[in-house]
């Protein structure tokens, strides 16, 4: 039986992968943006959630267990900096995955994963608004006039 045996192990031994998802966790947190393919940004992100979570509490404690995984003093001092900054209010869901399409050279499948708060493309769309892909339809009389009935009408009263 596979109980809990879930993850993703990307053909690599078990200190491979833990060396190569540190890594990408120091590239992601430093760059703010990194590509990668699709399998090893779902188990980027599922590596480095827990670690970027952590740095809401800017402990002694919290620090060390970080630094046990990452290794490296300028990726810490980065992300309980600028990035604890800006995650402070976000319940989760600190990273993002964007598809660009299939690599050329093996077919694999490459995307962008990136830190959600430090990308000012997508920053200015959701001040403005939701913008969706369909095609806002163009209502009938019908319905104009269902909702001009629903609509409440404002009386004047003279005075």
């Amino acid at each position: 039986m596979r109980h809990n045996k879930k993850f993703n192990h990307l053909g690599r031994t078990a200190d491979h992968r833990n060396a190569m998802l540190a890594n990408m966790t120091i590239s992601l947190i430093m760059h703010k943006r990194i590509t990668t393919t699709l399998a090893k940004a779902k188990a980027l992100k599922k590596y480095a959630e827990p670690l970027i979570n952590r740095a809401k509490d800017d402990s002694t404690h919290s620090r060390r267990v970080v630094f046990s995984y990452l290794q490296n003093k300028e990726a810490l001092k980065e992300l309980y900096g600028p990035v604890a900054e800006k995650i402070a209010d976000r319940p989760g869901g600190y990273t993002r995955i964007i598809k660009l399409g299939y690599r050329q050279g093996d077919a694999a499948q490459t995307c962008f994963i990136e830190l959600v708060d430090f990308d000012e493309n997508m920053a200015k769309v959701a001040k403005t608004g939701k913008k969706t892909r369909r095609s806002r339809r163009k209502s009938s009389g019908a319905e104009t006039a269902q909702a001009d009935a629903a609509a409440p009408v404002k009386e004047e009263t003279a005075e």
